[in-house]
Formats: C-alpha cells, sequence, structure tokens
C-alpha cells in the first residue's frame, strides 16, 4: 500500500515539475549563449551565468532525486533511467559547461512526456531547433580561436551545424580540435535519429488518415448495404399489405356479390 502511494506521489510530482523544468531548460539555454555570443561580457555577468547553469543542474538533479525516492522499485527505476542518473553524474565528473550542457539536454528529454503524434512531431522539433542552437554554441566555444579552424563567428558555427545534423556536409566548415569533432559525431548521430523520427512519424501519421479513410468509405459501404437490404425489408412488406388488402376485398367482393351487395371500389 505505501508503494502505491509512493508511486501516486511520484507521478504527481513528474506532472507538476515538468513544465518548471522545462521553463528552467531554456533559462540554461540562455545562461549559456551569453558568455559565447557577448564575448566581450562583463566578469560578474560570466559568473551569474555559470551560477545558473549550476543552479539548473542543481534543479534536475533534486528532481530526480526525488523521483528515486518515490519510485515504488528504486533499482528498477534507476535502471529504466540510465540517461537520467548519467546527465546528473556529469558535470561532477568534469565540471566543464559542455559537460552541463549535455547533462540539460538529456534530462529535459527524460522529462518529456509525449502523448500523441502532434505532441511528438512538435518535441522533436524543438529538440533538432535546440540541438541546432546549442551545437553551433558549443561547437564556436571549443572552436573559436583555434588554429585553423573555419568556426570563427556565430553565423559559421550554424552553417556548420546545419549541414552537419543534416548529414549533407559540404566541407567548407569543419571542427579542428578534438572536443569540436567529438561534437560533429555527437550532431551527426542526432540529426540522423531525430530527422528520422520526423520522416516515421509523418509517414505514420499519412498512413493513419489512409486507415481512417478506409474505415469510413468501409462504414459507408457497410451504411449503404444495410439500407439497401432495409429498404427492399419495406418493399417487401408494402408489398405483402397490398396483397393482403387485394385478399381481403376479393373475399369481400365474393361475400357481397353471392348477397347482392354493392362493394365499392377499395
Amino acid at each position: 500500500m505505501r508503494n502505491m502511494r509512493n508511486e501516486a506521489a511520484r507521478l504527481r510530482w513528474e506532472r507538476r515539475t515538468q513544465i518548471p523544468l522545462l521553463l528552467l531548460a531554456l533559462v540554461f539555454g540562455v545562461a549559456y549563449a551569453v558568455p559565447i555570443v557577448a564575448t566581450g561580457a562583463d566578469s560578474w555577468v560570466v559568473r551569474l551565468c555559470s551560477a545558473v547553469e549550476w543552479a539548473v543542474w542543481l534543479a534536475f538533479g533534486v528532481d530526480y532525486a526525488v523521483r528515486l525516492v518515490l519510485a515504488e522499485q528504486r533499482w528498477q527505476f534507476v535502471r529504466r533511467h540510465p540517461l537520467a542518473l548519467a546527465a546528473v553524474a556529469l558535470p561532477l565528473l568534469q565540471p566543464l559547461r559542455l559537460l552541463r550542457l549535455v547533462s540539460a539536454l538529456l534530462l529535459v528529454g527524460q522529462r518529456a512526456r509525449m502523448a500523441s503524434q502532434v505532441q511528438l512531431t512538435t518535441y522533436v522539433a524543438g529538440t533538432c531547433a535546440g540541438l541546432l542552437m546549442f551545437g553551433s554554441l558549443a561547437v564556436l566555444e571549443v572552436e573559436r580561436g583555434a588554429p585553423g579552424s573555419t568556426i570563427q563567428s556565430l553565423g559559421d558555427a550554424v552553417w556548420w551545424s546545419f549541414t552537419t545534423m543534416t548529414t549533407v556536409g559540404y566541407g567548407d566548415t569543419a571542427p579542428t580540435t578534438g572536443l569540436g569533432r567529438v561534437l560533429a559525431v555527437g550532431l551527426m548521430l542526432s540529426g540522423i535519429a531525430l530527422l528520422g523520427t520526423v520522416t516515421a512519424n509523418i509517414a505514420a501519421w499519412f498512413i493513419a488518415r489512409f486507415d481512417r479513410t478506409d474505415d469510413e468509405a468501409q462504414r459507408q459501404t457497410e451504411a449503404l448495404v444495410q439500407l439497401t437490404a432495409e429498404v427492399g425489408l419495406l418493399r417487401a412488406e408494402v408489398a405483402a399489405l397490398s396483397a393482403d388488402h387485394r385478399s381481403h376485398t376479393l373475399k369481400a367482393r365474393t361475400t357481397c356479390g353471392e348477397s347482392g351487395a354493392h362493394v365499392p371500389e377499395g
């Protein structure tokens, strides 16, 4: 009984904290982007952004801890949410801003609850946009100023991220640092997976529409067949009533003829 109450409390916690955590993730994105885009920002702005990043990560860590405590089977919860655990632990292993970025993206994905194809498509499209933006910022952070790097501005980074995610890869811009190439691999794999999900979801939507059209046509055909059958039964009943009426009229004429009475035409 206690486990059931804990599980119900965990589900309530997840429902109530989903939107606040998504908003915190947006705040994290702003805090991550400001020091990279505004290279001449004051030191206190950079420190504030770093504090916001850690605060958001801490909020996600608290969320994971609460869900773990309220889980009916904690070990099974850990095994079913390995990415959430990795996302919470990553910044502790090495306090890099890039790892905090990966953590935020993983945790937001873990907390997303998609119920329909429209919501799923919206979520995947938003994730693609987020990967494009954060991938651009991350590669710009590690490539800007590197010897021989062709990614020196935000425009270069966005162009590189877009061509990498779509696996076009024109080659006019490419990372030269080791971390930049690791980002490229992650962006390519993520782009293929997400774009494949969008394509599959669109195909499923069309198939569902065709299935609904076929079902509607089948229902209309069945209704027409039933209507035809009912009309046939109605005609048969009318014919039976007409025959019965003629029979009664004939009998009445016969009876009246024998008695000499006049039977009006019916």
